[in-house]
C-alpha cells in the first residue's frame, strides 16, 4: 500500500473513531422518545456484506448497542437481533488466514471475538453457504459461533416476515 493511501485510510479511521467517541459520550444522555414512541420491542436483522474487518470493527460497536442500549432493554419486550453474512464478509468468518492475508489479522481476530461475544449475548449469527461456495471458503473453516444457512437472503426475508427490521451494512 502506498503512503498516500495509507495516510488517507489513517485519517479516515481517526475521523470515524473521533465521531464514534463523541457519539458514545452523547449516548449516555441519548433520548429515543421519538424513535421508540409506541414501540414495545426492537427486532433487527443486520445484512452484512462488507469485507473489511477494520470497517466492521468500527461499525459493530453500534450494532451491539442496538440490543444492549438500556432504553431498548427497558421496553416491555426484550430486544432480538440477528446478523446474516454474505458477499466478501464471509471470508472474515473463516479460520483460514489465506482468505484475509492482506488485511490486518488482528482486526479479523478482533471481529471474530466480537461475533463470539454477540452470540453469547443471544444474537443469532448466520452465514450464507451459497456465498461460501462462490467465494471458495471451506464451510469447515467457519468459526463455530456462526450458523450456516443455504441462502442468506432466505434468512433475511424470513426474519423480516417475523417483524425484524433490516439494517444493511454494505
Amino acid at each position: 500500500m502506498n503512503f498516500q493511501k495509507a495516510f488517507r485510510l489513517f485519517l479516515a479511521g481517526m475521523t470515524v473513531a473521533a465521531i464514534g467517541l463523541a457519539a458514545q459520550a452523547r449516548m449516555a444522555s441519548a433520548d429515543y422518545k421519538n424513535a421508540l414512541s409506541g414501540v414495545s420491542q426492537v427486532k433487527a436483522i443486520f445484512d452484512v456484506s462488507q469485507g473489511s474487518a477494520f470497517k466492521l470493527n468500527l461499525v459493530f460497536w453500534a450494532v451491539q448497542d442496538v440490543y444492549n442500549d438500556s432504553t431498548v432493554k427497558g421496553l416491555s419486550k426484550p430486544p432480538q437481533a440477528a446478523v446474516v453474512f454474505h458477499g466478501p464478509a464471509v471470508k472474515l468468518l473463516s479460520t483460514d488466514k489465506n482468505h484475509y492475508k492482506q488485511q490486518n489479522q488482528e482486526e479479523v481476530k478482533k471481529f471474530q471475538e466480537t461475533l463470539r461475544k454477540m452470540k453469547s449475548e443471544g444474537v443469532r449469527v448466520e452465514v450464507c453457504q451459497y456465498a461460501l461456495k462462490v467465494l471458495k471458503v471451506d464451510p469447515k473453516t467457519i468459526i463455530s459461533e456462526v450458523s450456516q444457512v443455504g441462502n442468506g437472503f432466505v434468512s433475511i426475508v424470513g426474519y423480516q416476515a417475523q417483524g425484524y427490521e433490516v439494517v444493511v451494512i454494505p
